[in-house]
Parts: structure tokens; sequence; C-alpha cells
């Protein structure tokens, strides 16, 4: 039988420890990886729930105003913001929501607009007779298929990265006396 020195018992030990960092660091390299996918779903999440609002308070204001509701169909809606002073009905409206979709209600110090969606647009459009759609669009951070709705198709390089939500309007036609 043989005995080992011990430096050769030392040299041993010292592979054991080495191997152990080894896949301790690839374990904390995959909890890194999966951190930073959570933060991007997070803001996925963040910016359908910011679309769905805006989405829900358009359907709103052409809910409340039935009879000038063709007067909102417009495509590309909160490029830019815009002063909404002196204007009433339907074009206060647009104004308004087009500011959201700018992303006017929340500024950073420096003055610049952080309260909506990336790249965020509004469309307001007609499918059929007395049904109007309204859609918002915005840039997403991954592929994730390409949505059905029209709104900013082609304005967003990767198509695959546009995000779309859409609400239904029905206006209901008056009778004739």
């Amino acid at each position: 039988m043989r005995i080992l020195s011990a430096p050769r018992a030392a040299g041993f030990s010292l592979i054991e420890v080495l191997v152990t960092i080894v896949i301790l660091m690839i374990g904390l390299l995959g909890l890194a990886a999966l951190q930073t996918n959570a933060t991007v779903a997070e803001m996925e999440a963040y910016q359908r729930s910011q679309a769905l609002v805006l989405v829900q308070d358009m359907a709103d204001r052409i809910a409340t105003n039935k009879g000038k509701a063709s007067e909102y169909v417009k495509n590309d809606i909160g490029l830019a913001t815009v002063d909404c002073k002196n204007l009433t009905g339907s074009k206060l409206d647009l104004c308004e929501w087009g500011n959201m979709l700018a992303g006017a209600s929340e500024v950073t110090t420096g003055g610049a607009n952080v309260g909506a969606m990336v790249g965020a647009r509004g469309c307001v459009t007609v499918p059929s007779a007395n049904v109007y759609m309204v859609t918002v669009a915005w840039q997403g951070f991954s592929a994730a298929g390409y949505p059905a709705a029209a709104c900013g198709k082609d304005k967003y390089g990767n198509d695959g990265q546009r995000r779309t939500v859409s609400q239904i309007v029905r206006v209901a036609l008056l009778a004739a006396p």
C-alpha cells in the first residue's frame, strides 16, 4: 500500500475547490441571465398595461361622444406632444390622448417624456359600419410574432417587435322617426 505525501493531497483538495468554484460560477451566471429575462418581461408587461389603459381611455371618449364618433378616425396619433389649448370636442380628446401616448403624463427632470410605451402611437379605424377600433402600437424588446392590427405596421424595424392592443367601440344608429 502506497501512502500519498502531504503536498499531493493538498493539490487534490485544490482541484476540488476549483471545480466547485467553476460550478458555482456557472450557476450564478444562470441566475444573472434569469434576472435579465425577468426584467425584460416586467417591462413588456408594464408597457402592455399602459397600452390597455390608453386604449380604454380613447374607447371611453368615443363612447361618450357617439354623435361625433367619425371625427375620431385617425392614424399615427401621439408621435409628438401638442398644445391642446383652445381645442374642444373630438379634437381636444385626440390631442390629449396623443399627448398621453407621447408620454407627456410623466416627465424627467430634464424634460424628456417617459410616461408611455417605447414609440407609442394610436390609431382609430372603422372596420365596419358603426364599429370603431381603437389600437395602440408600440416597440417591444424582442420578436414575439406579428400583430394582426395594422396600426404602426413597418414603423418599428422588425415588425415582429411591434406590439398592439385593440378595443372595439360599437356606436348605435338612431332610428329615423
